[in-house]
C-alpha cells in the first residue's frame, strides 16, 4: 500500500528543564518540516571537461517547521513569548503509529501569525527557524 495517514501527527515543545518534558502544541491542523535543502559550490575551471559547470555540495539548510493551529488564545498567546527567546528551544515532530519515525530539532520561533476572518474560526500560523541537524529516533 502506498502512502501513510498523517492524522495524529504532534508537534512538540520541550520544556528547557532536565529532564526535559514535552507537551504537544494543541489543535494543530496542518504540519509542514523540516524543509532541508543543500547549497551547491561552483567549481567550474578553465579545465572543466566538455565546458559545463561542476558542483560540490556545500552548507546543508535545516528549513522551517510551521504548524498552523485552531486559534485559542486561553491555550496559545503563551507561546508568542518564545518569540523572545534568543536560544533555541528543543522540538519533537512525532508520527503516528505504525509510524514510529520521531524528528528532535532545535528551533527558533520567527512567526506567529493570527486570522481571525469574519465567516470561519479563529487559526494561526506559527513557524520555527531549525537549528543544527534534526535527528531521526
Amino acid at each position: 500500500m502506498a502512502g501513510k495517514d498523517g492524522f495524529g501527527t504532534l508537534l512538540k515543545r520541550g520544556d528547557g528543564a532536565g529532564p526535559e518534558v514535552f507537551t504537544s502544541i494543541a489543535n494543530a491542523t496542518n504540519l509542514s518540516g523540516p524543509n532541508l535543502s543543500r547549497d551547491t559550490l561552483d567549481v567550474t575551471a578553465h579545465d572543466s571537461p566538455n565546458r559545463h559547470r561542476e558542483f560540490v555540495g556545500g552548507l546543508i539548510n535545516p528549513g522551517e517547521v510551521s504548524i498552523d493551529i485552531n486559534y485559542d488564545p486561553d491555550i496559545h498567546d503563551t507561546l508568542a513569548e518564545d518569540l523572545e527567546d534568543e536560544e533555541p528551544r528543543n522540538y519533537q515532530l512525532v508520527f503516528p503509529a505504525p509510524i514510529t519515525a520521531t524528528w528532535n530539532f532545535s528551533a527558533v520561533m520567527t512567526g506567529f501569525q493570527r486570522t481571525a476572518p469574519f465567516d470561519n474560526k479563529l487559526t494561526a500560523t506559527l513557524t520555527f527557524q531549525v537549528s543544527g541537524k534534526p535527528t531521526i529516533t
